[in-house]
């Protein structure tokens, strides 16, 4: 067709200028779009409409929205000038500020944010040559890199892009910090595409963005006991998070089913424990992962559950109770029960190693200490635990096993402080029996501990955490537990918590009316995958992109619901893919290629 040789001319409705000489052939594209009202319509290309045609990724960037394609959307002012510069990728400069731009932390960064642009590119070889030279600007508060990302971090930004006749495109990133200059990246490069109709790398020729989070913790929780997940599955969903600025990886590290972790002073925790010698998380696996996360502006929240939530791995030790016991379901909610002993005081010494190497390989600034599903029943039928504590005068109620989970924490956390140095560091703990009342005024200090939320959203005992003055993390299962809607699989029908979570749900499931009176005290929230029934062959489209809907919940806290959000979604979905995730698909790319034609209510509103 005579006039797809127009497709190296100009995009004039973008301020777009000609690119002569450029070769087509048998894959050049038919189709192009134009933006009418808000909305951009796919059409064929013509000699009579090829001159409003553009690229699907830059008709996005601009039509109907002052936040193009930008995920999760900013929180401050935005303002795109819908003009594209085609972006001459051999003269892509940075320029860091504050710091030694040498810095191997810097370098790394640099590096992964050339490979996402990369990724953007389906052929080099086709690729339009020329350009304009493209120099990035870093600029921080920080004297000195940060050791870690804290509660209290500074992660907002400002971006800034201009460009001039002399053929250069600044951009100016202006942050507190590492993390907050880090994000600003990440929405740099959301701002650049690849125009599959005249093959360039295009960037917005001008753009102004401030941004910053509205919730301080955002995160997801992998737990990589019950089955066992490579560092390679670990890393990538790193980088999912990373590109929608989730900030929290927590690793639900052991459990009852298996111990992965090496433990240096204890290295038969690990031999026992793991599934086989080549599923154990080794000190060197770790620290490849704590220092791959804070590249990517992460920090990696080690968790060791307990003292529910423990077998394999503690056998020849007498510190358990309960471990493997049957019938499971009178001791346990899910197969092999075990639980710490607390009356065992050579237990806490073995806690103390635990606790040390995860220290030493975190560096944490909150430490998770678990706290779940703790069974009365399994300690009761502990001999030695009973003796124990009528030895001491105490009885066998309920009240009285709390009291035993009430010495165990007090102990647990002096074995923390220990390998901290003294360092009084927030601790989470899950929403228990222990932070029901009575209990959680005798035992727990709002002060120190943070409540981590799983029960539903709209439980009552929430406020009842709150107005004591306790921070919490919310994965209320109803909207975050992204392993429900599966199989049963100690039982027929579907699994506890089916049906499974869309990520409509999940983007609709408003952290701040969870907060209550106390909004304040929501510190953010964390989606879950509990691992009975996926693995790292599953893992991805179990987290993507529903966490992603989560991830612009916590950026955002936006007051729209999931519908406005719909045609941002399935663009950055692709983007997930382009870039190695396997992300669940949500429509047919149908819909994508032709915005508002699926949703029903487009036609009823």
């Amino acid at each position: 067709m005579k006039f797809l040789s127009l497709a190296v001319t100009a995009l004039l409705a973008f301020g777009l200028t000609p690119s002569p000489g450029a070769a087509l052939g048998a894959d050049d594209l038919i189709y192009g779009y134009e933006c009418q009202r808000g909305v951009c319509r796919k059409l064929e290309l013509t000699e009579k409409n090829f001159a409003k045609a553009i690229s699907l990724p830059v008709c996005r960037l601009f039509c109907g929205s002052n936040i193009g394609t930008l995920w999760p959307k900013p929180t401050g002012a935005v303002q795109l000038e819908p003009v594209m510069r085609q972006v001459d990728i051999s003269s892509i400069a940075f320029q860091v500020s504050g710091t030694d731009n040498k810095d191997k932390l810097w370098k790394k960064v640099e590096k992964r944010w050339m490979d996402q642009l990369n990724a953007k590119i389906p052929n080099r070889r086709s690729l339009t040559k020329g350009g304009y030279r493209f120099t990035i600007n870093i600029h921080t508060a920080e004297t000195e890199l940060p050791t870690r990302l804290e509660l209290e971090t500074d992660e907002s930004y400002v971006l800034n892009i201009d460009s001039n006749a002399a053929g250069q495109v600044n951009a100016n990133i202006t942050a507190a910090s590492f993390y907050g200059a880090r994000h600003g990246l990440e929405t740099l490069n959301q701002l650049i595409v690849f125009d599959d109709i005249r093959r360039e790398v295009q960037v917005t020729a001008n753009a102004s963005i401030s941004d910053a989070p509205v919730f301080k913790w955002r995160g997801v929780v992998l737990d990589t006991s019950r089955n066992y997940y490579s560092v390679k599955s670990i890393k990538r969903t790193i980088d999912a998070m990373a590109m929608v600025k989730l900030n929290t990886f927590h690793w639900h590290i052991t459990d009852s089913h298996s111990f992965p972790l090496e433990v240096a002073n204890r290295p038969e925790l690990s031999k026992l424990g793991a599934y086989t010698p080549s599923k154990v998380y080794t000190h060197q696996a770790v620290q490849d992962v704590v220092e791959y996360a804070q590249v990517r502006g992460i920090r990696v929240l080690p968790e060791f559950d307990s003292p529910a939530h423990v077998g394999e791995g503690w056998q020849h030790k007498n510190m358990t109770a309960c471990f493997n016991a049957q019938p499971w379901a009178q001791y346990c909610v899910e197969p092999p029960c075990g639980q710490l002993d607390p009356s065992n005081s050579d237990m806490y010494n073995v806690l103390q190693d635990i606790f040390g190497d995860m220290w030493k390989l975190h560096n944490p600034d909150v430490f998770h200490m678990g706290g779940d599903e703790v069974s009365v029943a399994c300690w009761n039928s502990s001999e030695t635990i009973r003796n124990w504590m009528t030895a001491r005068g105490w009885g066998l109620t309920e009240a009285d096993f709390m009291r035993l989970w009430g010495h165990y924490q007090t102990e647990a956390l002096k074995r923390l402080d220990i390998v901290a140095g003294g360092a009084k560091v927030p601790i989470i703990l899950w929403t228990s029996r222990l932070t029901d009342e009575p209990y959680i005024d005798e035992y727990l200090d709002p002060q120190r501990y943070i409540i981590q939320i799983w029960t539903k959203g709209d439980d009552r005992v929430i406020q009842k955490i709150l107005k004591r003055g306790f921070r919490i993390i919310v994965s209320n299962y109803d909207a975050l537990y992204f392993d429900c809607g599966g199989a049963g699989w100690v039982d027929g029908g579907n699994n506890w918590c089916s049906p499974y979570i869309g990520w409509q749900k999940v983007y609709d499931n408003n952290i701040s009316q969870i907060g209550g009176d106390y909004p304040n005290h929501v510190l953010g929230a964390e989606a879950a995958i509990w691992s009975e029934q996926i693995d790292e062959h599953t893992l991805d489209n179990r987290f993507w992109p529903r966490a992603s809907a989560l991830a612009e919940r916590l950026w955002s806290n936006p007051v729209e619901g999931w519908k406005q959000a719909e045609a941002r979604m399935l663009l950055h979905r692709e983007r997930l893919v382009e870039n190695g995730i396997g992300a669940e698909a949500l429509q047919p790319q149908w819909c994508l290629q032709n915005e508002n034609e699926c949703p029903v209510d487009a036609y009823t509103s």
